[in-house]
């Protein structure tokens, strides 16, 4: 199935992204890309193979990969969303305006990856996620303490310019990416402007407080060549410990890719653990309704 492009009116800010709706979906998986990115991460471009869009769809469930507010069709809008209420409420809004009158299945299942993590988990925490049915959520590319080189590179980041040496963090190892990908998207357009703030106050601040506060099962993927984040055992016991209400968390390792993991050669194994996760998450309502009939 073939994603289609979505522009939906929130508060009267136009947001955009890229839809594929299954006709009885088990479940809805609303995705979030990282920074200077768009939702095209997720429907990794040349590539059908390697899109989590296309891959959810023909598996029976309805795929949103959402611009993050700032990107896409938001980008001229920056006073609303300057502040981190605005932005889930936003990202709640788009999700209702596109799902509209169309089943949801199960739930909603978020994924984030890099800075979308941020938006994903603030939505998990927040107390919408129950109205909204969410059930789950997936978060890959973040952490609690930046690698030590890629520390120093943040330091010089601003709103408007992406600091040197950052790209070749965010892409390593190189031949772990088709060729095309690399000259591509690796040209994205800068981020937002609430960007530099948030980065600062995520990993030791919000993550943590947030984290504590999300009831739903949450897999945390690891990249086997992740350089953004430290991702030893000792950093991964401490995110784990994090989330401290959720009804289960656990930890899943991919082989052979780096920090961007959906437009890795190996992505199909990653969506594929992703949904395997999803469907974990369905089979969970599904045996919680159950419980609560039968009680």
């Amino acid at each position: 199935m073939t994603p289609r492009p979505r522009v939906v009116l929130v508060d009267g800010v136009p947001m955009s992204g890229l839809v594929a709706l299954a006709e009885d979906p088990k479940a809805v998986v609303v995705a979030f890309h990282g920074g200077a990115s768009t939702a095209a991460y997720f429907d990794c471009p040349g590539h059908p193979d390697l899109s989590l869009l296309r891959t959810g769809a023909a598996q029976g469930y309805t795929m949103v990969a959402l611009d993050r507010p700032g990107y896409g069709s938001s980008a001229p809008y920056p006073d609303a969303m300057a502040r981190p209420e605005q932005r889930v409420a936003l990202a709640y809004g788009a999700v209702d305006k596109v799902l509209g009158s169309n089943p949801r299945g199960a739930g909603l299942v978020l994924l984030g990856h890099s800075a979308g993590c941020e938006l994903a988990v603030r939505l998990a925490a927040d107390d919408r996620a129950d109205e909204a049915d969410v059930i789950g959520l997936e978060l890959a590319g973040t952490g609690v303490e930046y690698h030590p080189s890629t520390a120093e590179i943040l330091k010089t980041a601003t709103a408007t310019q992406r600091p040197t040496g950052l790209r070749d963090v965010l892409w390593h190892p190189a031949h772990l990416y088709p060729d095309d990908v690399l000259s591509g998207m690796t040209n994205s357009a800068t981020g937002a402007l609430y960007e530099v703030e948030m980065t600062k106050s995520w990993p030791r601040q919000d993550f943590p407080a947030l984290a504590a506060a999300i009831r739903v099962p949450v897999q945390f993927t690891v990249a086997e060549h992740e350089r953004v984040w430290r991702s030893d055992p000792e950093t991964l016991a401490q995110i784990g410990a994090m989330f401290t209400s959720s009804s289960r968390f656990t930890i899943s390792e991919q082989a052979g890719a780096g920090h961007n993991l959906s437009l890795s050669l190996s992505a199909a194994a990653y969506h594929m653990q992703v949904l395997s996760f999803v469907e974990e998450c369905v089979a969970a309502q599904q045996g919680t309704s159950k419980e609560l009939e039968a009680g």
